[in-house]
């Protein structure tokens, strides 16, 4: 069975409710960022996969619990662990920073060593910008509840099914 992490910071709900949907999927362990410790990255352990998960707030910021966390994802060695992040966020009331929380979690994570996995593509949302988005992709996973709660549980389950596929689990 696969050792697989999931962090994540909600203050409205939908992440977390989209990280318990992962864990369940995926027979993870979820844990809110604000509870998380040195080891909850995988300090001395192996863990075959990561999941980050944020909330964008503001103009593009990190959900408020993460600002305990991230001095420890900072610190963290990721070398040879596999990194994918999700998030919520507001594609129409914050059309020019659409998850850009997640892009925060993803550099951070590929900065101290981690390979990056679950980019996910761009096309059909209608954001204006995105530090997340990379050619025409996403950095992850993004969801917006507030515009199109509709479409998450399709996104979820692709997802979990190609993070299954690069990860071999």
């Amino acid at each position: 069975m696969a050792n697989i992490r999931i962090l994540y910071g909600s203050t409205m709900g939908g992440t977390e409710a989209a990280a318990q949907f992962l864990a369940t999927s995926l027979n993870a362990e979820a844990l809110p960022v604000a509870a998380a410790t040195a080891d909850s990255f995988g300090k001395g352990e192996a863990l075959d996969l990561l999941l980050l998960g944020t909330s964008t707030w503001g103009y593009g910021e990190l959900q408020d619990d993460w600002a305990s966390a991230l001095p420890l994802l900072e610190a963290a060695d990721l070398t040879g662990i596999k990194v994918a992040v999700f998030g919520t966020g507001d594609q129409i009331g914050f059309s020019d920073t659409y998850v850009n929380a997640i892009a925060t979690l993803a550099d951070i994570a590929v900065a101290r060593g981690a390979t990056l996995i679950g980019q996910t593509s761009a096309e059909g949302y209608q954001h204006t910008a995105s530090l997340a988005e990379r050619e025409g992709r996403f950095v992850g996973l993004a969801l917006d509840d507030l515009n199109e709660p509709e479409k998450t549980p399709e996104r979820l389950f692709a997802w979990i099914t190609q993070l299954k596929n690069e990860c071999a689990i």
